[in-house]
């Protein structure tokens, strides 16, 4: 096997980490948020509220269910259900709108699930019309998730209509036999036929999500999937790791565990793979994302202004990220509030004219701080964590110092060549909430 840039010290990797697109993490979230009840909390942040916001939109629905999938998503399968869903997340989107009052500028709208276009694109282009009669939009930037199998002329003519430019494509594989393995057959013409409307359409940063570790698969799989992937010509590339938690998820017990491979050869995946797109010209967005250097994400992640949010890598600079629909999370700089993740009481709520809040996590100025080291390590491969907390965590970094990945000096903390795969693991090391929480975590890589 080729030498990898990235050494592997598995007893470094052994622990489960989470991904940390918030801080604290959803494994805090609680009913009550600050001593009051998430639904109040909701309600009082939104009234705090002024200036610049984002907004994800949340479809909760899709065609068709994949084996592999963690996402709160159901089978669109009914339309009745449908429906009586997009007249409740059409009431939540004026109610959230009407109380922000004019006082916000949206410039970032996320429509994500699910698969939104598990709707139809009439009922897609009448969110748009009421998110744009209830809020202050400040010529936002539209980016959407879509699955190509049930991608149409119709969905790719609205998206133009509406001007999404940012779109990502659920790809996981261009292999047949591993698409069947996950119970996700899409066959290479249909990538490439979606990647063609969506650029007729005016999309012009698309994103492919891959998969490694999948059952079977081999490192020559993964390298098809990437020399196919730059060949139609994404911008952006997240190659994840599959996780399988089937205790979590059952519907991955469909998955062939036995035939999952094995850590080391999972990391040399990721690590090859990491290596096969930066020779490719890819600027590299933390360990697993990718963008061309043209690419607004690769520009923020060069001059230092990458951030972290809900979803994932990104550059928007926005304090507050309101979510809407079911399970959606709002984040906002002191507290974290989730809506309600039955479709059936969030709709009950909202036939009430009530907000959903139903969980969340208050985030006091210690927690802010925490969070800013870990989404600085995360982001930028470097933090100021201050003489006390390098001395309070000194035993938990030095097998890191010792094998080379970190460096600390003077109170600043940075990430050395081959760090990048423990970059999860070494910011929990300063999330003081795991360690008397159990819930399971992905594997670092």
């Amino acid at each position: 096997m080729t030498k990898l840039a990235w050494p592997y010290y598995p007893d470094l990797l052994s622990r489960p980490v989470p991904r940390y697109t918030s801080f604290p993490t959803a494994a805090e979230f609680g009913a009550a948020v600050g001593g009051v009840s998430a639904q109040v909390a909701q309600v009082q942040a939104l009234d705090a509220t002024s200036g610049d916001v984002s907004l994800y939109v949340h479809i909760p629905y899709c065609e068709q269910i994949c084996w592999y999938c963690g996402c709160n998503t159901g089978a669109a399968n009914r339309t009745a259900r449908l429906t009586a869903y997009l007249e409740a997340l059409s009431r939540e989107i004026a109610l959230v709108g009407d109380r922000l009052d004019g006082r916000v500028k949206v410039r970032r709208i996320a429509f994500g699930g699910g698969s939104p276009n598990a709707i139809s694109p009439t009922d897609f282009a009448r969110l748009v019309d009421a998110i744009t009669l209830h809020f202050s939009l400040a010529d936002p930037v539209f980016s959407i998730e879509l699955d190509p199998r049930t991608m149409t002329r119709d969905w790719a003519y609205v998206l133009g209509g509406v001007g999404v430019t940012r779109a990502s494509l659920g790809v996981q594989t261009f292999a047949p036999a591993l698409q069947a393995a996950i119970g996700r057959v899409q066959p290479d013409a249909v990538i490439e036929q979606v990647t063609a409307m969506l650029r007729e359409a005016g999309v012009t940063s698309l994103n492919y999500d891959l998969m490694y570790g999948l059952p079977g698969q081999s490192w020559d799989d993964v390298e098809a999937s990437l020399a196919r992937t730059v060949e139609l010509g994404a911008e952006r590339i997240a190659l994840f790791g599959y996780a399988h938690v089937p205790h979590l998820l059952p519907r991955q017990r469909r998955i062939d565990a036995s035939a999952l491979p094995g850590q080391e050869e999972r990391f040399a995946m990721a690590a090859r793979g990491y290596d096969y797109l930066v020779n490719a010209g890819y600027q590299p967005i933390g360990f697993d994302h990718f963008a061309r250097p043209g690419d607004a994400i690769a520009q923020a992640a060069v001059a230092g202004r990458l951030h972290r949010n809900f979803q994932g890598f990104t550059e928007d600079t926005s304090p507050v990220l309101v979510g809407l629909g079911a399970s959606a999370i709002s984040s906002f700089p002191d507290r974290i509030v989730q809506n309600e993740k039955n479709a059936g009481r969030y709709r009950l709520l909202l036939s009430q004219d009530q907000l959903t809040g139903a969980h969340g996590v208050a985030r006091d100025r210690g927690d802010q701080y925490l969070g800013r080291i870990i989404e600085a390590i995360l982001c930028q491969g470097h933090a100021r964590i201050g003489g006390e907390l390098a001395i309070l965590h000194g035993e938990a970094l030095r097998p890191f110092v010792e094998r080379g990945l970190v460096r600390l000096d003077g109170g600043k903390l940075t990430l050395l060549p081959g760090a990048l795969p423990y970059a999860r693991t070494i910011a929990a090391i300063f999330d003081p909430y795991r360690g008397h929480n159990a819930r399971r975590f992905s594997s670092a890589v």
